[in-house]
């Protein structure tokens, strides 16, 4: 589908433009935001969101990383590859390609949902090694019983359905329906954050991918592969996410024995956004532990 988001009408105020660029890579033409200096580090949103969720906490992290935030494929900016790639094995892959493209090899990798499964699985695939992996609300586990029988093929029969992403999108030009869609995952976000995800859905282009990635989603063999993990893991969880509770970090860390978790009150599943500069805050002591970071002295009066 074609109805993608309009760089020169849709990105004219997109938040930090000036760090904005576009790469062809995989067969794809990224949006790729880069700011700062300092070791790499790569950030990969969720499902249905864009470089946009990183607005606030992107210029934070820059102080000490240099960030690269791409849009993923299909979403944002980003051009759609064919439907069968938008899985996890496929966007991690993709992504891959595109790091070699921009010559980069993160030094920690930090990702949002699905976001911090695809980094993972890139990790465990030899398609980067950071010294450090963040996951802030990681969706790393499967639907199951009952639930995984209904949703995959409901869902890939909403994304192969050309009128399914047009209804959504039509619905997603309402304020108050993304206002309840945002409210329903435990975050409170202020208006300009409420707008930039209503121009996302309002893209049928958009909403397809993120549709034909659900469709295409299986986290069984990432489950079955995070005892093998090595990296170093932060787990950080916000108590009141309504898409993916604490309980699923619980899980993870049970799964991986040097994973650390970070339990966070007061704040849902777009938790980096509703407050950057806690999740900045945990990100650089995290990142100091495992050594990507050296430890900063405080300043003595």
């Amino acid at each position: 589908m074609s109805d993608k988001p309009n760089w020169s009408v849709d990105g004219s105020d997109w938040p930090n433009r000036t760090a904005s660029r576009f790469v062809d890579a995989a067969g794809l033409r990224w949006h790729v935001q880069v700011m700062g200096e300092g070791p790499v580090a790569l950030l990969a949103h969720g499902t249905g969101a864009a470089t946009h969720s990183w607005r606030d906490l992107a210029p934070l992290l820059a102080q000490r990383f240099t960030v690269v935030a791409p849009d993923l494929s299909g979403h944002g900016f980003t051009s759609t590859p064919h439907w069968q790639r938008l899985s996890l094995d496929g966007m991690s892959r993709d992504l891959s390609v595109l790091c070699n493209k921009l010559a980069i090899s993160p030094a920690i990798a930090i990702g949002h949902s699905a976001g911090a499964a695809i980094l993972t699985r890139m990790t465990l695939d030899g398609l980067i090694a950071p010294k450090l992996i963040v996951s802030l609300n990681g969706a790393y586990l499967p639907f199951g019983g009952p639930a995984a029988q209904f949703f995959s093929p409901l869902a890939k029969m909403m994304a192969l359905n050309p009128l399914v992403p047009r209804l959504f999108a039509w619905r997603g030009r309402d304020p108050a329906a993304v206002h309840r869609l945002l409210k329903g995952t435990g975050s409170t976000l202020d208006a300009h954050g409420e707008r930039l995800y209503r121009r996302l859905v309002g893209s049928p282009g958009h909403v397809a991918a993120a549709l034909e990635m659900m469709a295409n989603w299986d986290l069984h063999p990432l489950v079955r592969d995070l005892p093998r993990l090595t990296t170093a893991l932060l787990l950080v969880a916000a108590t009141r996410d309504h898409a993916i509770p604490p309980d699923v970090a619980r899980r993870v860390r049970q799964l991986v024995p040097q994973a650390q978790l970070e339990l966070i009150d007061g704040l849902g599943h777009l938790a980096h956004e509703e407050q950057p500069g806690r999740i900045a805050e945990l990100i650089f002591v995290a990142a100091e532990r495992a050594g990507v970071l050296a430890a900063q002295q405080e300043m003595s009066n």
